[in-house]
């Protein structure tokens, strides 16, 4: 099944900001970001973390042959720690824009959902959104509606 990515067009909502938060810091830097329809920041925290992701694994294997080189071979041991903490240092710089760019969102989320809010009706308000919009129609309707409420 293929992803569906935000088109940008239409506003995003608290929900589709929550779960695009939730992709970003949880599962993988930039698939959020890329699902709110940020393509850019989304790329490039996604190449980010998985430049960040080969660095460690780089580590891990170099690490892993010292070790059994050492084991097999009485080999002396080389330190490869700064590719891992480069590894580490990458990734991290790529969670840390993808909380930005989360924040962001929701951000942006909660400015849409403002947008959408009416304001509160007070008690005559409520008749206007219910009036025709021509002015001839809407004095007559309303005239209909001041002799009803006046004989209850």
């Amino acid at each position: 099944m293929r992803m569906r990515i935000s088109s940008g067009s239409k506003p995003l909502n608290s929900t589709t900001a929550r779960n695009c938060f939730l992709v970003n810091q949880c599962a993988t830097p930039g698939l959020g970001s890329l699902m709110a329809g940020r393509r850019l920041a989304g790329i490039g925290q996604l190449l980010l973390a998985v430049a960040g992701f080969a660095l460690v694994i780089g580590w891990f294997v170099l690490n892993s042959i010292q070790t059994y080189n050492q084991v097999v071979n009485d080999a002396e041991p080389k330190s490869v720690a700064g590719l891992g903490l480069a590894g580490a240092a990458v990734f991290i710089a790529a969670w840390l824009w993808s909380l930005v760019t989360s924040l962001s969102v929701l951000r942006e989320a909660r400015a849409n959902e403002r947008k959408l809010v009416t304001p509160p009706l007070s008690d005559w308000s409520w008749e206007w959104c219910c009036l025709p919009q021509a002015p001839w129609r809407r004095r007559r309707a309303l005239s209909l509606m001041t002799r009803c409420m006046s004989k209850k």
